[in-house]
C-alpha cells in the first residue's frame, strides 16, 4: 500500500482568504502545521456606473457576445441589476438572447440558477488561454472581428485576455464588478513576512496571483521585501494555475511544484508528497 503523504510537521503558509479554514484543515490532515494569513478581501467598486451601463446595454441587446469570468462577479452583477435598477427579469430575458462565454464552471452554475445556459465554457484549467482557444475553435460560428464583446472583469483587468480579443478585432467593453483589497487586518500578513524572513515557514501554498502581489506589497511597506524574496528561496513554493505561476515568475520567484489537477486537495496532497524530499535540496547543510 502506498504511504500516505505527510508534511511531517512542516510549517505551511496559507494565504487563502475565503477558504482559509478549509485549506488549513486539509494541510493538518496531511501532517502540516498551517500558518493562516488571509491576504485579500473582495470589495464592491466605489462606483458601479460601468456595470449599470452594461446592464442597460444588455437589455437593449447591444452586445454580440458576453464573457463572464467568475461566479462571484456574475452573481454580484445580478444583485446589482436587481437592487439598483430593479430590472432583474428583463436583464435575464436579454441574457437568454445573447451568446455567453464563461471561463469555468462557477459562472455556469450561477447562470443555470436563473435558467440561462452559456453558449461556450472553457475547459480546465479554465484560464483565459483555454477560453480564447475555445472561442477560436468557434470562429466560424462566432467570428470576433467587429463583434461587440463585453468582458466581466474580476479584481483587476486581465490584460492578456483583453489583448487577445483586441487582436481578433473585437469591439471591447470592460465591465468591472468588484476588486481585491488588502484585508482589514493585515497583521497576519505582516507576521507571515517576518516568518519568511526568519525561517519560520517551510512551504507556501499560493492559489491566486493577488496573494503574491499583496504579500510583496506588505513586505515592501515593512521594509522586508528583499528578505521575503530571499525567504522564498528557502521554502517550497507550490502554485495553482497558470495566472498565479506567471505572476510568481514575473516577480522572479521560482516555483517548486504545480499540482497535477488545479484543485486545492491535489495541491496539498502533492505538496505533502514532495516537500520532505525537496526542502533539504533548497537548504544545504552548509547554508
Amino acid at each position: 500500500m502506498a504511504q500516505h503523504p505527510n508534511f511531517g510537521g512542516l510549517s505551511v503558509l496559507v494565504l487563502e482568504s475565503r477558504r482559509a479554514k478549509e485549506l488549513a484543515s486539509i494541510v493538518e490532515s496531511y501532517g502540516g502545521r498551517p500558518i493562516i494569513a488571509p491576504s485579500m478581501r473582495e470589495i464592491p467598486l466605489e462606483t458601479n456606473t460601468e456595470a449599470l451601463a452594461f446592464a442597460d446595454a444588455v437589455i437593449r441587446l447591444e452586445f454580440d457576445l458576453i464573457v463572464l469570468l467568475t461566479g462571484v462577479g456574475t452573481r454580484a452583477l445580478l444583485d446589482l441589476v436587481d437592487t439598483v435598477r430593479g430590472q432583474r427579469d428583463p436583464f435575464i430575458a436579454a441574457l437568454k438572447r445573447i451568446p455567453i462565454a464563461v471561463r469555468g464552471p462557477k459562472p455556469t452554475t450561477v447562470l443555470r440558477e436563473i435558467g440561462v445556459t452559456p453558449w461556450l465554457q472553457a475547459p480546465e484549467p479554465n484560464t483565459w488561454r483555454e477560453l480564447m482557444t475555445a472561442l477560436d475553435q468557434q470562429s466560424d460560428q462566432m467570428p470576433l472581428r467587429a463583434r461587440r464583446v463585453a468582458v466581466q472583469e474580476y479584481g483587476a483587468p486581465n490584460p492578456e485576455l483583453l489583448q487577445a480579443l483586441h487582436e481578433r478585432g473585437a469591439l471591447l467593453t470592460r465591465v468591472p464588478i468588484y476588486q481585491w483589497a488588502l484585508p482589514e487586518d493585515v497583521e497576519p500578513l505582516r507576521q507571515a513576512c517576518r516568518s519568511l524572513v526568519d525561517g519560520g515557514v517551510d512551504v507556501v501554498l499560493l492559489t491566486t496571483a493577488t496573494q503574491v502581489t499583496h504579500l510583496l506589497q506588505v513586505a515592501g511597506q515593512m521594509g522586508l521585501e528583499e528578505g521575503v524574496r530571499a525567504g522564498f528561496g528557502r521554502v517550497m513554493v507550490a502554485s495553482i494555475g497558470p495566472t498565479t505561476s506567471e505572476t510568481l515568475r514575473a516577480e522572479g520567484i521560482a516555483i517548486d511544484m504545480e499540482p497535477s489537477h488545479p484543485k486545492m486537495g491535489f495541491l496539498v496532497r502533492e505538496a505533502a508528497e514532495r516537500a520532505p524530499a525537496l526542502l533539504p535540496a533548497k537548504r544545504p547543510a552548509s547554508a
